[in-house]
């Protein structure tokens, strides 16, 4: 499935469709709601986004699926192939295990690229994302879990050197210590197997103690929860085996702050960790940009962006000129 990146037109009015208050702030819409009344956790296709033009770097759409009362959070992300915590971040009065009959929740699917070659692989650990470069002007994405506190993955240009399908698990030393801690013992070696964490499928880094597999737990993708691994959805990691070669770049990166642009549209994408010092506002838009020739930005929006740190891309300015980036009605 190939997804076209085109610069938005104007807004459908959100009254119409959905009875909402009209509000003015600067972002991209889609107002359709989709049922996921049949198999709520059966992943979608791998979706590829395609820039129209290469020195835009915002691809995707969000839009709301209204919930069935089986559904959870984890279900609908997964579906999706968005992780729990960008989940809970886009819609933080959801309940993240019962959302409820007919509950409206905001699938995030809208990202601003990372400021990295946009060549093979590239991992933002703040918001728990890769990106797969099938070339500059095509990518794909999937939602990552990633090391824990004390256990952080490293940022820094690594390449895949190996490639193992149902791989066994050799637990280090560290690993075992923590386990032992906890008066649990891990054997010397797991076998391949369902009981296995790597999961069917594994990647390793030229930082060989570093791997990006799959996983026996996959309610765990999207969060710091690894002991300094990449960690993806088994469908996804299947899926992604089969397209990279040995050899493949790998690039790490932790930017909680990103800008792009759409178009005349400039886009801020805040995935702040909670409880970290907000940065002063004038720093989050690089002087390059926002020094801009005929760029406008919009102080107040990129202040309340950074505090209500949904995640989500939202306009925050754009080149004086266009009026497309002004007033856009947001449902959102």
């Amino acid at each position: 499935m190939t997804i076209d990146t085109v610069r938005p037109m104007n807004p459908p009015d959100p009254d119409r469709r959905t009875g909402a208050k009209r509000r003015l702030r600067p972002i991209v819409w889609l107002a359709t709601l989709i049922s996921l009344s049949v198999l709520p956790v059966t992943p979608t296709l791998a979706k590829v986004y395609r820039l129209i033009d290469p020195s835009d770097s915002v691809i995707g759409t969000p839009f709301y699926v209204k919930a069935k009362s089986e559904h959870t959070l984890l279900d609908i992300g997964r579906h999706h192939g968005l992780g729990v915590d960008e989940m809970q971040q886009a819609n933080p009065d959801v309940d993240l295990w019962l959302p409820g009959e007919g509950t409206a929740v905001l699938t995030p699917d809208r990202h601003v690229l990372p400021d990295a070659p946009r060549n093979g692989i590239v991992l933002n650990l703040a918001e728990r994302r890769m990106y797969y470069y099938r070339s500059p002007t095509e990518v794909e994405t999937f939602s990552i879990g990633i090391g824990r506190d004390g256990w952080e993955t490293p940022v820094g240009s690594y390449r895949i050197i190996e490639k193992t399908e149902n791989p066994t698990w050799t637990p280090p030393a560290s690993i075992r210590a923590e386990y032992a801690k906890n008066g649990k013992t891990l054997p010397a070696v797991v076998p391949a197997g369902p009981d296995n964490p790597l999961g069917a499928y594994r990647l390793r880094l030229s930082n060989p103690s570093y791997l990006i597999h799959g996983t026996n737990k996959p309610w765990g993708v999207g969060m710091p929860v690894s002991s300094g691994c990449t960690r993806m959805f088994p469908e996804d990691i299947e899926y992604l085996f089969g397209q990279v070669e040995v050899g493949t770049p790998v690039t790490i990166v932790d930017q909680p702050y990103k800008v792009g642009w759409l178009g005349d549209q400039l886009f801020l994408e805040v995935s702040r960790l909670e409880g970290t010092h907000p940065r002063a506002v004038e720093e989050i838009i690089p002087p390059s940009i926002a020094k801009g020739d005929g760029v406008v930005i919009d102080w107040d929006e990129v202040k309340r962006v950074q505090q209500e740190n949904t995640g989500l891309p939202q306009v925050v300015g754009g080149r004086q000129g266009s009026k497309s980036w002004h007033h856009f009605d947001m449902i959102f």
